[in-house]
Formats: structure tokens, C-alpha cells, sequence
């Protein structure tokens, strides 16, 4: 199985099928895939018709490939997996910014790579900086930034119900099985 194969059914599983929910600004969503995404990507029919096999071609074209994630899975398979859930969860702006806050705060002050601007994208420098902070804090360096990537995730699902009311209906189950 692929890592991408893998985050995709990992992420499936806690997104579920169809819903529309009154209080998600997402509106009409299958296996998360959110109305709006689906019509970008082409779909036109009903979203609770959307196929499992159309929302892994969604998934794989706007949240995997957008964050090099084969690049990253290659050094670490359990930071593509978190990065993919928290960009299909998030956005991929989001998952980007996370990678390169966390990167610029874990480089000893430059000694290990240069600070990167926090631009929402990942590109070259990026994997490159990612690649360098894995081989030099190995498996220790896994878990730091899986914990600080979830500590980011978890802090910016408060400040969603915070500015966001109608939030609170999932934050409790986002800090649960997401963060």
C-alpha cells in the first residue's frame, strides 16, 4: 500500500460519507470532500452520489501532490500522513505554514538550514530543510514535530470556535481525532 493509499483511507475513516450539516460552512460534504472542491475538480452531479474512487482522484490532485507529500513521505510516512489530514482538514495553506513554522523554529538558529519564509506553499527549500531536519534529529526529530504539528492543529481548531460559534459543534471531535 502506498502512503498515499494509506492516508487516504485513514482519513476517509474519520470523515465519513455524506453530510450536511447545518452549522459547516462547507455545506454538502462526501468523504470530505466539500461541495465547492467538487466543483472545482469537475464533479457535477449530486454530492451524495460522489464516489469513493472520484474523492481519492480529488484528494490526491488538491491536498497530496500540493504538498509534496511523496517527497515527505519518503523520509517520514507518518508526517505525510498527519500533513495530509490537516490539509484536507485545514487546507493545505495551513499544512504548509505548520511544516515551515515548525522547520524554522527546530533550526538551531540557522546552524542546521536556513529560516524559510512561511508562505503557505512547500517547495524545494522546504522539502529540502524537512530532509536535512530528519537526518540530523532522526527519530527523536519525528516525534517533536508530530507533536508540535498537532499542538499547532489543536490550537488553531480553538481559535476556529473562538472566532466561529457554530464551531463548537466539532471542536471537541476535531481535538479528538485529529489533533
Amino acid at each position: 500500500m502506498t502512503a498515499f493509499d494509506e492516508a487516504f483511507e485513514h482519513t476517509v475513516s474519520l470523515e465519513g460519507g455524506y453530510s450536511n450539516h447545518a452549522a459547516d460552512r462547507g455545506g454538502a460534504t462526501n468523504y470530505g470532500i466539500t461541495e465547492a472542491v467538487a466543483r472545482e475538480n469537475g464533479y457535477t452531479g449530486q454530492m451524495s452520489e460522489l464516489t469513493l474512487e472520484k474523492a481519492k482522484e480529488i484528494y490526491q490532485r488538491r491536498y497530496w501532490k500540493p504538498l509534496r507529500l511523496d517527497d515527505i513521505a519518503a523520509v517520514s510516512k507518518p508526517i505525510a500522513l498527519k500533513l495530509f489530514d490537516i490539509g484536507v482538514n485545514m487546507g493545505t495553506g495551513s499544512a504548509a505554514k505548520f511544516v515551515q513554522r515548525a522547520l524554522n523554529v527546530f533550526n538551531r538558529q540557522q546552524a542546521d538550514y536556513p529560516d524559510m519564509a512561511v508562505d503557505g506553499a512547500i517547495g524545494p527549500k522546504t522539502v529540502t530543510a524537512f530532509i536535512t531536519f530528519m537526518q540530523k534529529r532522526k527519530q527523536q526529530g519525528e516525534t517533536a514535530f508530530l507533536k508540535t504539528l498537532s499542538s499547532l492543529q489543536g490550537a488553531r481548531y480553538i481559535e476556529l470556535a473562538e472566532n466561529r460559534e457554530q464551531n463548537e459543534a466539532f471542536v471537541f471531535g476535531w481535538m479528538v481525532n485529529r489533533a
